[in-house]
């Protein structure tokens, strides 16, 4: 009779165990902690193809809703997040240099930065919900400043990776020995 017991012990004990382990593998922790699908771009130097930092560089959406500033313009950086419009094939955005000229004073060119894309809704897991994939078809940007584009991956999904390299120009051996550099 103790036999008997105890191997009906070890029999729901062995099913406890698994019944938690299946339990425990249905939680949210599977789940990337980034669940939007936004491609990042780093800048680069076309001279030395080194990443650098950006000074006074005002980034933001062009035709986007509401506030579209991405980066101000008042500290230098190195990268940016692009959102992509889930509802639209297309998404572009402005690169305005703020750089003061000791003859001219502030000036404001800019560039413009254009993805073409598709939208792919994706539903990853009950825990985890629904996001969008985007596949980039083309790239297409005016040259003031930028020199090319390079995409590294054309998938755009949740893993925050850099798929967008942007390059440019190095302006410090430009006309006017009284502009600012871009790159700091």
């Amino acid at each position: 009779m103790r036999l008997s017991a105890l191997i009906a012990w070890i029999a729901a004990a062995i099913s406890f165990c698994g019944v938690a382990a299946i339990i425990s593998s249905c939680n949210s922790g599977g789940c990337t902690e980034n669940q939007t699908s936004v491609p990042r771009a780093g800048f680069y130097d076309m001279e030395t193809l080194r990443q650098v930092s950006l000074s006074g560089v005002e980034i933001g959406g062009i035709g986007a809703p509401n506030d579209s500033l991405l980066a101000t313009g008042l500290s230098a950086i190195g990268e940016v997040y692009l959102p992509l419009r889930a509802n639209k094939a297309t998404t572009s955005f402005y690169f305005r240099y703020l750089v003061a000229n000791d003859s001219t004073g502030l000036i404001s060119p800019r560039d413009t930065l254009t993805v073409d894309y598709t939208t792919i809704p994706y539903f990853a897991s009950e825990a985890c919900g629904a996001m969008y994939r985007y596949t980039i078809t083309r790239i297409t940007h005016t040259s003031l400043m930028i020199d090319s584009v390079a995409l590294t991956d054309s998938v755009i999904n949740n893993l925050d990776i850099e798929r967008l390299k942007i390059f440019f120009k190095d302006n410090s051996a430009g006309e006017d020995e009284n502009e600012e550099n871009l790159f700091i």
